[in-house]
């Protein structure tokens, strides 16, 4: 008997990434933006705690595992973002920590940003967006800005609307913006 454990395919554990990347940050992008009654960003915190934190932080580690440097530490690294996040929102911080830690996360966004060049929209524009989203959001966190908040929900929105469509495409074989259909040779990044 076999005691060997897989770790899964690369594109199944791609996709559950970029599905949880793409939900949490959808989620996150609309508790910013207040386009529905009652619901803030701090709603988010559970999900970005178990799903954009701890499940993504995993797959990571099964990205790495499957010999993939790039989205381990695309995903590992966003995983320990959203635990972060998801379990400091309502504690004390004034706004200046608070959008500082925006920024420098925005740092890890624009690494992957530029080492995900030639993976097309579901790669590079996914975490391009999540890259502007940080900035503008940690931003507006220094300035006390309500509307550039609200920009950078936006802007994390469509992230999370990119990423959730890449995964999505993925698995249904549906047209990618690369001019081919997810699904023969083409992964949720392009």
């Amino acid at each position: 008997m076999d005691n060997d454990v897989s770790a899964g395919s690369a594109t199944s554990t791609s996709t559950l990434g970029h599905l949880a990347l793409g939900l949490t940050l959808l989620a996150f992008g609309v508790g910013h933006t207040g386009v529905i009654d009652n619901v803030a960003a701090a709603d988010a915190s559970a999900l970005a705690t178990w799903v954009g934190g701890v499940a993504l932080f995993i797959v990571g580690l099964l990205e790495f595992r499957a010999g993939n440097a790039g989205t381990g530490t695309a995903f590992s690294g966003l995983g320990a973002f959203w635990f972060t996040w998801g379990t400091a929102v309502g504690a004390e911080v004034s706004t200046e920590a608070a959008g500082l830690f925006l920024l420098l996360w925005a740092l890890l966004a624009l690494t992957l940003t530029a080492s995900s060049a030639g993976s097309g929209l579901f790669g590079q524009g996914v975490y391009g967006l999540l890259c502007v989203s940080l900035l503008l959001l940690g931003i507006a966190s220094f300035a006390e800005s309500g509307g550039l908040a609200k920009a950078g929900g936006w802007v994390g929105a469509v992230a999370g609307l990119a990423a959730w469509y890449g995964a999505t495409a993925a698995l249904a074989k549906w047209p990618t913006f690369s001019g081919r259909a997810a699904g023969r040779g083409v992964t949720a990044t392009g």
